[in-house]
C-alpha cells in the first residue's frame, strides 16, 4: 500500500511543480499537494492544513526560500523544509541551512530528492517521537508532583482525572475504585458524565468498568456503543458516539481501580495519548494504594486514640452516664453514623431498655422496652450475636420499633451484644439515615466498642454494688460508734445526753466554717467518741463524787491517750482521732496529753474544746448545778486566748447570740 504524503510546494513555476511531484510519486508515494507563490498564501494554508513536507524554490518574484523558513518557525511547526532551486550558491545555501532548512537540492538533479525527502521524513518522526515522550516524561512529572500535595483520597481522585482530562484534552470521564470487601467496583469521581450513565457500580467481569477490573487490562473503543468487546446488555446503556479507553490501575500485582476517559466522535485518541494515560494509570494505582494505606494508618491512629480515650473514662468516670456519652460519641465520630443508643438488660424484670443514646430526632428511642426475644436488640442479647440489617426497607422480618422510630427515617441498623464475664448485659444500636455497607475491619470496631461499652456497663454494676456495700458498712459502723457512745453515757450517768448534745453542736458551728462533708463526717465520730478513753479509767475514780487526788488526776488525763491507742488501729476511725485524742489540748500549751498550743491543735478539736466547756457549765452534774448562760459565757471569754482559739470563740459567741444554741 503505496504511503500517503502531503506536501506543500512554494514554487512560481507550475512545470518544475510538476517534475518535483512526478519524482516524489515514482518514489511509491500517494501525494497530496498544494503550490503557493507567495507569503499570504503559504500563511493562509499553514493554518487551514496539516503538511508532511515542504518544497521550497530558494527564490521566486515575491518571496524566497529565507522568508518562507521564518514564516514556518513563526507558525511553530516541525516540517521538513527542502530547498529545491536551479542556482544557488555555496554562501546562500549554508545560510539557509542555518536558518533552518533541512537539505537543498539542484534542479536536474532529481536522483538525490527522494532520499533526502525519506531521510528527513524519518528524522521529523524521530523528532516528533521524541518530543511526544518528552511530554509523557513532563506530564508524569507533573502529575505525581501533583499527586504528592493531595492530603485525601478524594482530593487525590480529582487531581488525578482532572489532569487526565486536562493532558488529553478530553471532557468526560471518571474514576472507579475496587472495594474487595464487597467484591464491587464503583464509581468515585466524575467529569462530564450524566448520573445514569452506565449505572454507578458493579461486580467484577459487569459492565465496562467491572470487565477491565477481572480481564486486568485496558479496553480502547471508537465507539463503545458498538464495540463487539463491550457486552451486549452493556451497550444500550452508553449513548452513541462515545468512544475511549478504560484502563486499570495497578498497585504492585493488585488493581485497585480503573481509569476512565472518553472522547466524542469523530474524534479518537491516539496512541500516544493512550500511551500517557496508561503512564498516569500507573502512577495512580500506585498513588492511591499509598493514600490507602496512609489513610488507614491515619483511622487506626485515631480508632486507637478512641479506645484510649474509652479506656481512661472507663477507669477514672464513675458515672456510668457520662462513660456512656464519650462511649456513644466516639461510636458516631469513628464508623460515621447517624445514632447510637445502648439499652442494658433491667435486672428485675429481665427487659432492654434504654439508657443513654444520641442522633435522634425525637425523644422516642427513650420509651425502648423489650422483651427477650422482641426484637432484632432483643436477638442480639438472646444469641450473643451481632444482629445486621444494612436496609430497614427491604427487611423482611417484623422491625418491633417501626412505629416507635417512624419520624427518624433510619434505613441500616445493627445491634452489638455488650457481653462481660460472660453475661449479657444489654445491647449498642447503630442506626443510619442511609444504607451502611461496611467492611469486615468497620464491623470488627464496633464490636470492639461494644465489648468496651459492656466493660463500662460492668463495672458501673460492681461500682455501684460496692457503693453499697460501703453504705452498708459505713452505716453499720456508724451505729457501732452510736453504740459505743450510748455505752459510755450508761456508765457515766453525770454526763448523760452530753455527747448527743456537743456533736450536734460541733457540727452546727463546723458547717458555719464551711467545712467540707468528708470533715463533718469525721468530727461527728470523733465527737461522739470523745471519750472513748475513758472506757480504760477505774469506775473508783470515774464516779468518785469527791475531788479526785492528784494521783487520781493523772490517770483520768490518760483517757486522751487511752483513746488513740484504742482508735489509731482502726483504719476506718483515723480521720476521727483529732477530737478523742486532742480536745483538752489548750491555746496556751496547758492543756494535755502532749501540751500541743495554737495552731498546732487540730481545729476540730479547738472547736470541739469551747462546745464542750460550754456544755459541761450550762448542765447539772451531781456534784453541782448548772450555771446560768450569761456566767457560762463570761467563762468562755476570759478564757479566750488561754483555752480556746480566740477566733473560734468569736464564732461561737455569734452562733449563741444569733441562734441561741
Amino acid at each position: 500500500m503505496a504511503a500517503y504524503l502531503r506536501i506543500l510546494i512554494i514554487e512560481d513555476s507550475k512545470d518544475d511543480a510538476h517534475l518535483i511531484l512526478r519524482e516524489v510519486q515514482r518514489g511509491g508515494y500517494e501525494v497530496e499537494s498544494e503550490r503557493v507563490e507567495t507569503a499570504e498564501a503559504m500563511q493562509e494554508t499553514l493554518t487551514r492544513r496539516t503538511w508532511d513536507l515542504i518544497i521550497c524554490d530558494f527564490s521566486l518574484p515575491r518571496f524566497n526560500a529565507p522568508h518562507a523558513l521564518e514564516l514556518l518557525k513563526k507558525s511553530g511547526y516541525d516540517i521538513p523544509f527542502i530547498i529545491v532551486s536551479g542556482t544557488i550558491g555555496e554562501e546562500s545555501a549554508v545560510n539557509a541551512l542555518k536558518a533552518g532548512a533541512h537539505d537543498f537540492i539542484i534542479k536536474g538533479n532529481f536522483a538525490r530528492l527522494l532520499p533526502a525527502i525519506q531521510r528527513e521524513l524519518k528524522e521529523a518522526e524521530n523528532r516528533r517521537q521524541r518530543r511526544e515522550r518528552e511530554r509523557e516524561l513532563e506530564a508524569i512529572a507533573s502529575v505525581s508532583s501533583t499527586l504528592r500535595v493531595a492530603k485525601t483520597l478524594d482530593e487525590m481522585l480529582s487531581l488525578l482525572l482532572d489532569q487526565s482530562l486536562l493532558l488529553v484534552e478530553a471532557e468526560m470521564g471518571s474514576i472507579w475504585l475496587y472495594d474487595p470487601a464487597r467484591d464491587i467496583i464503583e464509581r468515585k469521581i466524575q467529569r462530564g458524565w450524566s448520573e445514569d450513565f452506565i449505572g454507578s457500580s458493579f461486580q467484577p467481569g459487569e459492565g465496562i468498568p467491572g470487565l477491565v477490573l477481572k480481564l486486568r487490562k485496558a479496553m480502547i473503543a471508537r465507539e463503545f456503543h458498538s464495540d463487539p468487546q463491550v457486552p451486549e446488555e452493556d451497550r444500550a446503556q452508553i449513548p452513541k458516539g462515545i468512544g475511549g479507553v478504560c484502563i486499570p490501575l495497578h498497585a504492585e500485582e493488585n488493581i485497585v481501580g480503573v481509569l476512565f476517559v472518553n472522547v466524542y466522535l469523530p474524534r479518537e485518541l491516539t496512541a500516544g495519548e493512550i500511551r500517557i494515560l496508561n503512564a498516569l494509570a500507573e502512577i495512580g494505582g500506585n498513588a492511591i494504594h499509598r493514600m490507602h494505606l496512609h489513610e488507614q494508618t491515619i483511622k487506626q491512629l485515631e480508632r486507637l486514640a478512641a479506645l484510649r480515650s474509652i479506656d481512661l473514662a472507663i477507669s477514672n468516670i464513675l458515672d456510668l452516664q457520662v462513660t456512656l456519652k464519650i462511649l456513644i460519641n466516639e461510636v458516631i465520630r469513628q464508623l460515621h453514623v447517624d445514632a447510637v443508643a445502648v439499652l442494658l438488660i433491667q435486672a428485675g424484670s429481665g427487659r432492654l431498655t434504654y439508657a443513654a443514646g444520641q442522633g435522634f430526632f425525637t425523644r422516642n428511642i427513650e420509651a425502648t422496652s423489650l422483651r427477650i426475644g422482641e426484637g432484632n436488640a432483643s436477638r442480639a442479647a438472646t444469641e450473643r450475636r451481632t444482629v445486621e440489617t444494612p436496609d430497614l426497607r427491604n427487611f423482611s422480618g417484623e422491625f418491633t420499633r417501626a412505629q416507635l422510630l417512624a419520624d427518624e427515617q433510619f434505613v441500616s441498623h445493627y445491634a452489638v451484644p455488650l457481653i462481660a464475664k460472660g453475661e449479657v448485659k444489654g445491647v449498642l444500636e447503630i442506626f443510619n439515615r442511609s444504607r451502611l455497607n461496611p467492611n469486615r475491619e468497620w464491623v470488627a470496631f464496633l464490636e470492639t466498642l461494644g465489648g468496651q461499652t459492656a466493660i463500662a456497663v460492668e463495672n458501673s454494676i460492681l461500682f455501684q454494688g460496692l457503693q453499697r456495700s460501703n453504705f452498708e458498712l459505713a452505716m453499720a459502723y456508724d451505729a457501732t460508734i452510736e453504740g459505743w457512745s450510748r455505752a459510755l453515757d450508761l456508765r457515766d450517768h453525770e454526763t448523760e445526753g452530753h455527747t448527743q448534745r456537743v456533736t450536734e453542736m460541733t457540727l452546727k458551728l463546723a458547717r458555719k466554717l464551711s467545712l467540707s462533708d468528708a470533715r463533718l463526717v469525721s468530727i461527728r465520730r470523733g465527737a461522739l467518741l470523745h471519750d472513748i478513753g475513758k472506757m480504760g479509767i477505774p469506775d473508783t475514780i470515774l464516779h468518785k463524787p469527791e475531788e479526785l487526788t492528784e494521783t487520781e488526776q493523772q490517770i483520768m488525763r490518760q483517757h486522751p491517750q487511752l483513746a488513740y491507742d484504742m482508735l489509731e488501729p482502726i483504719a476506718y476511725l483515723r480521720d476521727a482521732l483529732d477530737i478523742p485524742y486532742c480536745h483538752h489540748e489548750k491555746w496556751d500549751g496547758t492543756g494535755y496529753p502532749r501540751g500541743l498550743s495554737g495552731a498546732q491543735i487540730p481545729l476540730e478539736a479547738r472547736l470541739f474544746a469551747i462546745v464542750d466547756v460550754w456544755d459541761a457549765t450550762i448542765n447539772d452534774r451531781p456534784y453541782r448545778k448548772g450555771w446560768p448562760r450569761q456566767k457560762a459565757l463570761e467563762y468562755i471569754r476570759e478564757e479566750s486566748g488561754r483555752h480556746f482559739d480566740p477566733q473560734l470563740v468569736e464564732v461561737f459567741l455569734q452562733e449563741i447570740e444569733i441562734n441561741r444554741l
